[in-house]
């Protein structure tokens, strides 16, 4: 059994300074580290509980794109913040039939997030012995 210490996602973007700039500073990810030089250079945001590298370059974004799901405090107040910056929202925040708020859009390379609220009543709020 691999035993596994820490995660994360690693997208190589096409245009790297425009990526650190949507997830940098639109979305307002904090960041973890950063390491070479240049444009290519490497920035590794904290993910709530795991971590997002946005190093390199590619030559044409992923296909089929990348979907990162990111839970939120409060979905509507997200889509408040994130419109507010220019954030494309693709899809409004809407309970699903399984109970979870969601809300997507879209990175600069196409690849989709969704953010997710945990209604407090949602089983997934629910550790039992806790």
């Amino acid at each position: 059994m691999v035993h596994v210490l820490s995660s994360r996602v690693l997208l190589r973007p096409v245009d790297p300074d425009r990526s650190r700039a949507f997830y940098g500073e639109r979305l307002g990810l904090d960041v973890y580290r950063e390491f070479g030089t240049g444009p290519e250079r490497g920035t590794v945001y904290f993910l709530g509980g795991g971590f997002l590298e946005l190093s390199g370059r590619a030559e044409q974004a992923s296909k089929p794109p990348v979907r990162l799901w990111m839970q939120v405090a409060d979905a509507a107040a997200a889509r408040d913040e994130l419109a507010a910056v220019g954030v494309e929202i693709t899809r409004e925040p809407v309970q699903e039939p399984w109970g979870l708020i969601e809300m997507w859009l879209r990175d600069p390379d196409g690849n989709e997030i969704v953010l997710v609220q945990v209604p407090a009543e949602h089983p997934l709020r629910y550790r039992p012995g806790i």
